[in-house]
């Protein structure tokens, strides 16, 4: 098994669909365009959102375990897949790609 680099693409926010729809809440989502995380294997690095965690984790499985060609050709390089965290309100676009490096 290999371990997988998680980089933060893009965090949007639909303020329109957020004021129409959902209760205020102090913290909703801490993540950072350009943020790094390194899986090991299939583990959920430390500090990741676990909500983000449940829309990734088949795809960091997938790529950790060898796996390629995801959707059949859809990505450039077939060792990466971009996902996206289910938050209709806020969601962030994640870049996953296996490295070379074997997990611990």
């Amino acid at each position: 098994m290999k371990k997988c680099r998680i980089t933060v693409m893009r965090v949007a926010s639909y303020d329109d669909l957020m004021e129409k729809y959902e209760n205020p809440i102090e913290h909703a989502c801490s993540m950072r365009e350009g943020q790094t995380f390194l899986t090991n294997g299939w583990e959920r690095p430390a500090d990741f959102c676990e909500s983000a965690w449940e829309s990734l984790s088949p795809f960091v499985l997938a790529l950790s375990s060898g796996g390629s060609n995801i959707y059949d050709g859809w990505m450039k390089d077939p060792r990466s897949a971009m996902i996206s965290c289910n938050d209709g309100f806020r969601p962030v676009s994640f870049y996953i790609e296996a490295t070379d490096e074997d997990a611990d």
